[in-house]
C-alpha cells in the first residue's frame, strides 16, 4: 500500500505548482539532499498522480480528477488547520452538524473536539473516526459503497440522507472556485450530496484554502454568494471579494501573526 507524501515531499508539490516548473538539481539544493533522494520523491509523487515528468525536472500534473486523500491531507495542511479553527470558534456546544467529504472539513471536525454534545451527520469516512473519538457526539454515518481512494460514500442515497434532516451547521468545501463565483468539483455526484448539505442547513460554511481559487475543476454546482459565511486561510482575489461584498455571506479569514492550536489527526501508518 502506498504512503501519503512526506513532509519533504508535500513541500516539493506547493513549489512546483507555485513556480509551475522545478529542475531535480534546483530541488536537491533546496532541500540539501541528493540529486536521487529528490528523484525518487519525484517517482513517488508522480506516481500518485500530483506531479508530472519533464525533460530535466517536474512540473504540476493535469487535474482530470482530484488528488487522493492521503495525498490531500499533508498539502497546505497548516493553511487548513488555521481555517478550521475559525470555524471552531463559530460552533456552539450541543450543536447539530453536516459534514461533506475532503480534508478541511476533517480538519473542523478535529478543531471541534473540545466541544460538547454535537450531533454529526457525513459521508465522510474520515471525519467520523475523528468525531467518534469524542464520547460526547452522537455520529451518524451513511451506509453504501465506499470509495476507497476518498474514503467517502457517494450516490443518490447519499443525498436522501442529507434531505432526511435539518441541521444548524453545514460544513463542507469545494473542487475550485471561479473567478464568477462558481463552486465546482470534479465530480457530479459530489455536487448533488453538497447541494443537499447547503440546502438543508440553517447556517452553510464553506471551509476552502488559498489554492481552491481558480482551479480546474469542472463540475459547476452553487455559489459562493449563496453561503451563509467562507472561510479560508488568505484574502480571497478581488473578484471573489466583491462578490461576497455583494452577497449576504461573511469572509473569515486568520488575523496576521494569529497562533492556532495543533489539532488531533489520526495516524493512518
Amino acid at each position: 500500500m502506498q504512503k501519503r507524501p512526506t513532509e519533504r515531499q508535500a513541500s516539493i508539490v506547493e513549489m512546483v505548482r507555485a513556480d509551475g516548473f522545478r529542475t531535480i538539481e534546483d530541488l536537491a539544493e533546496r532541500f540539501q539532499v541528493t540529486a536521487q533522494t529528490i528523484r525518487r520523491d519525484v517517482n513517488a509523487l508522480c506516481d500518485e498522480g500530483l506531479l508530472r515528468r519533464r525533460h530535466g525536472g517536474v512540473e504540476p500534473a493535469l487535474e482530470h480528477e482530484n488528488i487522493a486523500y492521503r495525498a490531500r491531507k499533508v498539502l497546505h495542511v497548516n493553511e487548513k488547520r488555521k481555517i478550521a479553527a475559525l470555524v471552531a470558534r463559530m460552533i456552539p456546544d450541543g450543536a447539530s452538524l453536516f459534514f461533506s467529504i475532503g480534508t478541511t472539513p476533517e480538519l473542523v471536525a478535529s478543531a471541534l473536539l473540545q466541544h460538547r454534545n454535537l450531533r454529526i451527520f457525513t459521508n465522510n469516512l474520515n471525519v467520523a473516526y475523528v468525531a467518534a473519538t469524542n464520547d460526547s457526539f452522537d455520529v451518524t454515518l451513511i451506509g453504501g459503497r465506499l470509495r476507497n481512494r476518498d474514503r467517502d460514500v457517494l450516490g443518490p442515497e447519499v443525498e436522501a440522507f442529507f434531505n432526511s434532516y435539518k441541521v444548524d451547521y453545514g460544513i463542507f468545501g469545494v473542487g475550485g472556485i471561479d473567478p464568477d463565483g462558481s463552486l465546482l468539483d470534479f465530480d457530479e455526484q459530489e455536487v448533488r450530496a453538497r447541494s443537499a448539505i447547503l440546502g438543508n442547513s440553517r447556517q452553510s460554511f464553506l471551509v476552502a484554502d488559498h489554492t481552491k481559487f481558480g482551479r480546474n475543476a469542472v463540475v459547476r454546482g452553487g455559489n459562493i454568494a449563496q453561503v451563509t459565511a467562507f472561510f479560508t486561510d488568505c484574502p480571497p482575489p478581488d473578484a471573489i471579494a466583491r462578490l461576497i461584498e455583494k452577497s449576504s455571506a461573511t469572509l473569515h479569514v486568520p488575523e496576521p501573526g494569529a497562533e492556532f492550536p495543533t489539532l488531533y489527526v489520526p495516524d493512518e501508518d
